[in-house]
């Protein structure tokens, strides 16, 4: 394999549950070598989170991936040593308590810069290290609440919905990878290390589109529409006669031109209206009715078949059973099969993309709970003795 483009990047992940350490497994699937730092008592609380298979949680090998695992009590005076030793030769630190914990260990940018005036410190939280909300407690949910997608999300009198995942961590965890590379990237200009200041209400609020900038010019606030969109039409999912679901997008004029001649109305596409994106939003009943009472009296093969040949857009509505099998996520490799010495062959999501020379890999998946400790800090130096006494005061 090629060398892997962050090969020589040491991270140091102090960071739980999800967007901090999934930025960390975002470069360690590049070759940066991460080492998760985990309480002795109180490990990352995502290794318990959803189901588990003889007693070993899933979830933990997805986001655990390609990390070596250490633990260490940053509130101890040994603790706060082995931290800023390890610091010393680390590139990046990514943690995500509450503004103001580190800097109570004493281990706050001013002693992490001291210890290496490279450092790229990560800090994410919740609502970001200053402002009046910076002290509050909070997790995704309050950010997917707060930024306005729960407000544009479901039919228009129902209530606002929540995703069922951690849309707002992963969007922040992406976002957090980037301003990382950024952060280096200036490093390489200036020879020091700075603070990256992510807050999760913030990366979920920019790729909601510029709904701030819709209310400034126009005062214009957009309302829950459910499946349908404000900006175009048919854009919806229709059953089919098989009981199937499948979803029809027209983003473009021609697709629209084209999902109407092969429903049978091609005379829509005269009238005046059908000519813009919004003037098809505003007949969206009369085109829905169409599409869908095709739709419906057909299986949905036939009906993906029908609209290939057409050269319309559309999908079929899939759960995980679906993606497994679904040809186009098998020819790109989208999920893979990791060997684990605890559970045996295991699938999950691959590297994020494809590099042609430098691609990405998982090495192997989530680790146990401080399966590294001894061997990280023996690298870092310290005598058998010294680890021993680390561990018999409880910093480890």
């Amino acid at each position: 394999m090629s060398r892997q483009p962050l090969a020589g990047l040491r991270v140091l992940d102090l960071a739980t549950l999800f967007a901090g350490p999934l930025a960390a497994t975002l470069l360690g699937d590049f070759g940066a070598e991460v080492v998760k730092v985990e309480h002795p008592t109180r490990p990352d609380p995502s290794r318990g989170h959803g189901p588990a298979k003889d007693g070993v949680g899933l979830w933990w090998k997805v986001l655990g991936r390609n990390k070596r695992t250490m633990t260490l009590d940053l509130s101890t005076p040994g603790g706060r040593t082995t931290l800023l030793r390890l610091a010393a030769s680390a590139d990046v630190v990514v943690e995500n308590f509450r503004p103001g914990t580190l800097e109570k260990w004493d281990l706050g940018w001013a002693e992490l810069s001291a210890a290496n005036p490279r450092l790229v410190l990560a800090r994410v939280t919740a609502f970001g290290q200053f402002g009046p909300s910076s002290h509050r407690p909070g997790f995704g949910t309050l950010a997917e609440a707060m930024s306005g997608f729960a407000a544009l999300t479901g039919e228009p009198d129902a209530p606002p919905v929540l995703p069922p995942f951690g849309l707002a961590d992963s969007i922040a965890g992406l976002a957090t990878a980037y301003a990382v590379m950024t952060a280096l990237a200036a490093r390489e200009h200036t020879g020091a290390g700075q603070v990256v200041d992510l807050a999760l209400i913030e990366p979920i609020l920019a790729v909601l589109g510029p709904h701030p900038t819709w209310y400034d010019q126009l005062g214009y606030v957009q309302e829950r529409t459910g499946n349908r969109s404000a900006n175009n039409a048919p854009r919806n999912t229709y059953r089919t006669a098989d009981g199937s679901w499948v979803a029809v997008s027209t983003s473009a004029q021609s697709v629209a031109e084209r999902v109407m001649g092969l429903v049978g109305r091609p005379d829509l596409i005269d009238e005046p209206w059908f000519a813009t994106g919004a003037g098809r939003a505003a007949h969206a009943d009369v085109l829905d009715a169409a599409v869908g009472g095709w739709i419906a009296a057909r299986t949905r093969t036939d009906v993906l078949a029908a609209f290939e040949k057409a050269e319309a857009a559309i999908a079929p509505v899939q759960d995980v059973r679906d993606v497994l099998a679904d040809p186009q996520y098998t020819a790109l490799h989208t999920v893979t099969t990791v060997d684990d010495p605890e559970l045996g062959p295991l699938r999950m999501q691959n590297v994020l993309f494809r590099l042609s020379e430098t691609p990405g890999a998982i090495r192997w998946a989530g680790r146990p709970h401080g399966a590294d400790t001894d061997a990280v800090l023996t690298e870092l130096g310290l005598a058998p003795a010294e680890i021993a006494a680390l561990r018999e005061a409880g910093a480890l």
